[in-house]
C-alpha cells in the first residue's frame, strides 16, 4: 500500500492535511475511514457535535456535504438529507461559520463535498479563500468538468486546499490517467455506475479499478458510493485501496435515530467500521 504524492508542489510544501494523513496511515499499515455527513442534517449544532465526536472516535477524515437543491450525483438518502438541511435553513455561509468556530478543535481533514453552481456563484478564488479561512482541507465537486477542475485546483492549492477528483467505472483509461494525475490528496474511486447509495455487494471490478489506478499513479485511492458496512470496508482494504468513504449508510443511521440520539448512533456505527481498517 506504499504511496507518495505525485505532485512536485505537494512534495516540496508542507501543511496539506489530506496528503499528510495518508502518509501517516501508511506508516500504521491501515486505511482511512472517511465518513460523509450532510451539514445541517438535522441541524448545524448537531453537525458540529458530530464532527468533534467522530474525530474523538478515531475517524481519519470527514467529507462534509453542502446541501444543494439539485444534487445530481446523490441517491435518495443523501438527497433527502440535503432537503432536510435546506428546510432547516442551512446555508454555505452557516456551514463555514460553524467550521470557523471549530478551528483549534478539529485536527483531522475536513473535505467539502459541493456542486459547481454555488462555487461559481461566489467565484472560485473567493470560495477557496473563505473555505481555507474556515479550516477546510479539501474539496470534491462532482459536476465540475475536468478542464474547469484543473483551473480550480490551482486556485485551491494556493489556499492550501486539495481538490479531489473522481473516477467512475465507466471512465475511459486515457481520461482516468489524466484525472488520477491531476487529483490532489487522493483519487476518489466511485464504486458504482450511478448515484450514491448503499449496496449489499460491491462488484469485483472495483478491485480491478483500484489496481489499475495504482498502476497509473502512486497517489492514494479511496473508494466511495456503495459502502454500507464493515464487510465492504474490509473488502476495500483487501483490494488494496487506501481509504473507504461511507455516506448513505451513515446518513440513514443518523436520520433514523431518535431525537437526541443522532450523535451516539453515528459513533456506534463508525466504531463498527473502524474495526476493519487495520
Amino acid at each position: 500500500m506504499a504511496f507518495k504524492n505525485d505532485s512536485l508542489e505537494l512534495k516540496t510544501q508542507t501543511g496539506f492535511l489530506i496528503s499528510s494523513c495518508f502518509e501517516q496511515l501508511q506508516k500504521k499499515d491501515r486505511i482511512a475511514l472517511m465518513p460523509f455527513l450532510m451539514a445541517g442534517d438535522p441541524s448545524l449544532k448537531i453537525t458540529a457535535e458530530l464532527l468533534l465526536r467522530l474525530q474523538d472516535c478515531g475517524v481519519d477524515m470527514i467529507e462534509l456535504g453542502v446541501p444543494y437543491s439539485d444534487p445530481l450525483a446523490d441517491g435518495p438518502v443523501i438527497q433527502e438529507a440535503a432537503s432536510r438541511a435546506l428546510k432547516s435553513g442551512t446555508t454555505i455561509n452557516g456551514i463555514l461559520e460553524m467550521l470557523t468556530a471549530l478551528k483549534g478543535k478539529l485536527s483531522i481533514p475536513i473535505i467539502l463535498f459541493t456542486y459547481s453552481n454555488p462555487l461559481l456563484n461566489r467565484g472560485m478564488d473567493t470560495f477557496c479563500a473563505t473555505a481555507a479561512d474556515a479550516g477546510v482541507s479539501g474539496l470534491v465537486v462532482p459536476d465540475l468538468p475536468l478542464e474547469e477542475a484543473e483551473r480550480l485546483s490551482v486556485l485551491a492549492l494556493e489556499k492550501r486546499i486539495e481538490l479531489v477528483l473522481l473516477v467512475a467505472p465507466t471512465t475511459p483509461k486515457e481520461r482516468m490517467t489524466r484525472i488520477s494525475s491531476r487529483s490532489k490528496g487522493f483519487t476518489y474511486l466511485v464504486s458504482v455506475t450511478g448515484v450514491t447509495g448503499e449496496r449489499s455487494v460491491m462488484e469485483d471490478r472495483v478491485g480491478h479499478l483500484v489496481k489499475e489506478l495504482k498502476q497509473l499513479s502512486s497517489k492514494p485511492v479511496a473508494v466511495g458510493f456503495g459502502i454500507s458496512g464493515p464487510k465492504q470496508v474490509r473488502q476495500v482494504r483487501e483490494w488494496g485501496a487506501d481509504g473507504a468513504i461511507v455516506g448513505s449508510a451513515l446518513v440513514k443511521r443518523i436520520a433514523n435515530s431518535s431525537p437526541g440520539r443522532e450523535v451516539d448512533e453515528a459513533i456506534l456505527f463508525c466504531r463498527e467500521l473502524l474495526e476493519e481498517v487495520n
